[in-house]
């Protein structure tokens, strides 16, 4: 193999480097997203309100307002956690 064929492969290598970073990039960003978050909070309300309605608890629209809070926290509470979880594993 030349040279060139060899940079042409680099060249290749990195451009595919490139549309992987892209990619993680995207997924990062929906990830911390504020539609996500309240996509979460919706689909869990939904969720919960049919089930409670389903085995016939008193106002389940309603009801379903704690669980769904919580839940919602708590997936907002990960990242900070996860750093602090990064942070412990660098140290060790």
């Amino acid at each position: 193999m030349n040279t060139e064929q060899r940079l042409d492969n680099i060249e290749a290598e990195i451009e595919k480097i490139k549309l992987r970073n892209m990619g993680v990039e995207a997924d990062k960003a929906w990830e911390t997203s504020v539609l996500r978050r309240i996509l979460i909070a919706a689909f869990t309300y939904i969720s919960i309100s049919l089930f409670m309605w389903a085995v016939a608890v008193d106002r389940p629209w309603l009801n379903a307002i704690v669980p769904t809070i919580g839940f919602t926290l708590s997936t907002l509470a990960l990242p900070y956690f996860k750093q602090l979880w990064l942070k412990s594993k660098k140290k060790g």
